[in-house]
């Protein structure tokens, strides 16, 4: 199917109802759950299995032991983690207590775990180390761990009590009252604070839930970062919400990921492209059938999805795709395709129920059916803002709650969009709009190149293209074979000036190419050896 209206699931269809049917915390999720179905497995880490009264009552008590620590209503509550039983407890404790989670991944390098604490200034700080060496690392660079044992969940640390951390204001409406802070540049000196309310995370939690049809019998693949809003959201909050089990990973090996499809009755698995790349070339090399037999939902986001890789993907596994779109400030979903609605190319979907949508051209206008212009996302999801920055808030989030996301947009007649790229990435080639994703996809159909990422390099008066690339393993491709293929496919100021293979991109822990640093090895590049641009004529 590739254009068909989509009407919503009738769960979905009273967003009002819904709405104020929420909880009022994401920690009610545990003990509603709990008096459901308190023997349902919850969690399962590694060969341990959690029940939904283990998850509830460890709860209570970690927000007892945080009270008694001193943590208050608007305090932030820094935790240094990485996939693990213990995390969920950590945040609905928390929440227990009106306080605002802070969770990164212990995976983060020093500068920014530091820039994040200085940023936020936490009543404590808590780190995983029994579940994350890089957590227990840091304990010890700060130098003010002490033991804390969650019971079940196993041993943590915690720093003493910050006496200057001043509490945020609290508030009965879950609208309004702050959930937790995710923070989308700790790789930066200036990182932002996206503050996420208990109604934004509920909201998604649920819908994304009812949209993969999810119950208790389910049991989700845990592996995106709980520190990301991804993993937050969608799979950790949407899972616990519908009562599934949810398999917490660590960190994303194919190996590991393999053997939980074929062994552990995995029924749904929600990642980044990248993760079913390095899946499929595991599956291919081992020259071995396939099986998952309990999969039966595929979902595909925080990252563009290749035709290529779609295509691979389906005939591996035997199911759909499925894919999506979202950002952190929208909590994060914003569209995505429905199970009764697959589709055979990359759309990343339809608005789900609840959220507005509007493309807008340069000029402030709707842009009309099929034409680009800018992503304007409204409704339950957009976040509260960023936190002490109401400037930057102010610039992304009009006065009449639209969200500018920043993305370029297209939509369809069936009201399906599609992402043409970033109006920051976007490339400006003697006077034409070049947006990577294109190139990207182009390269991405090779059979040599596992992924690519795309970025523009100022050159005396214009912008040139210069492609980075992975191989995937056992194969070869040059630069000039993969100019070659890209040239019979790319109007001819598309093409890239440059092509680089590197044994691998820069990836963040969540899979999103640095292109940041591609950009700044692009400038090299062309310091070092002053490539000579290519021939571009006046029209595409």
């Amino acid at each position: 199917m590739t254009g068909t209206a989509v009407t919503p699931p009738a769960e979905l269809a009273d967003i009002p109802h819904l709405l104020a049917a929420l909880p009022r915390r994401i920690s009610d999720i545990a003990t509603l759950q709990a008096v459901r179905a308190p023997d349902n497995p919850a969690l399962r880490d590694g060969d341990r299995v959690f029940s939904y009264g283990d998850l509830a009552a460890d709860c209570i008590a970690a927000a007892e032991d945080l009270a008694a620590a001193g943590v208050r209503g608007g305090d932030r509550v820094l935790i240094v983690s990485e996939n693990c039983a213990a995390l969920p407890v950590l945040l609905f404790a928390v929440a227990r207590l009106d306080a605002w989670s802070v969770v990164v991944n212990a995976r983060l390098s020093a500068r920014e775990v530091d820039a994040i604490r200085e940023h936020c200034e936490p009543r404590l700080v808590v780190y995983t180390a029994a579940a994350s060496p890089d957590a227990a690392a840091h304990a010890r660079r700060h130098g003010s761990a002490r033991p804390w044992a969650l019971a079940r969940m196993g041993a943590v640390l915690r720093s003493p009590c910050n006496p200057a951390c001043a509490p945020e204001p609290r508030s009965d409406d879950p609208a309004q009252q702050v959930a937790t802070l995710v923070y989308t540049s700790g790789t930066t000196g200036d990182p932002k604070g996206v503050m996420l309310t208990h109604r934004n995370l509920l909201f998604i939690a649920k819908v994304s839930s009812a949209l993969r049809r999810l119950g208790p019998g389910d049991r989700v693949y845990g592996v995106l970062p709980i520190a990301h809003v991804y993993g937050l959201a969608s799979v950790c909050l949407g899972t616990l919400f519908a009562g599934a089990c949810l398999h917490v990973e660590s960190r994303y090996s194919p190996q590991a990921m393999l053997r939980a499809l074929t062994q552990d009755g995995i029924t749904v698995v929600q990642g980044v492209p990248t993760m079913y790349a390095r899946l499929i070339e595991l599956i291919k090399s081992r020259g071995e059938p396939f099986s998952a037999p309990g999969l039966r939902f595929l979902y595909a986001g925080g990252a563009p999805l290749a035709p290529s890789l779609k295509a691979d993907a389906e005939r591996v596994f035997g199911l759909t795709l499925h894919n999506g779109y979202g950002l952190t400030e929208s909590s994060p979903t914003v569209t995505q395709t429905r199970l009764d609605a697959p589709r055979r190319d990359t759309s990343i979907g339809n608005a789900i129920p609840g959220v507005e949508l509007r493309i807008v051209d340069v000029a402030g206008c709707d842009a009309a059916t099929g034409e680009a212009g800018e992503l304007w996302v409204r409704g339950p999801n957009v976040m509260r803002g960023y936190y002490r920055n109401p400037e930057r808030t102010a610039e992304v989030v009009d006065a009449g709650g639209w969200l500018h996301t920043g993305d370029v947009a297209r939509r369809d007649a069936y009201g399906a969009l599609f992402i043409v790229g970033r109006i920051k990435e976007l490339i400006i080639r003697s006077g034409f709009n070049v947006y990577p994703a294109e190139i990207e996809s182009v390269l991405n159909a090779h059979p040599a190149v596992l992924h690519s990422a795309v970025v523009g390099r100022a050159v005396p008066d214009n912008e040139e293209i210069v492609a980075f690339v992975e191989l995937a393993s056992g194969r070869s491709a040059t630069p000039d074979e993969l100019a070659q293929f890209a040239a019979a496919k790319l109007s001819p100021y598309k093409r890239p000036a440059e092509i680089v293979v590197l044994p691998a991109l820069p990836a963040s822990v969540t899979g999103k190419i640095l292109k940041n640093r591609l950009r700044a090895l692009a400038q090299q590049r062309a310091q070092a050896s002053a490539p000579l641009p290519m021939a571009v004529p006046e029209h595409p």
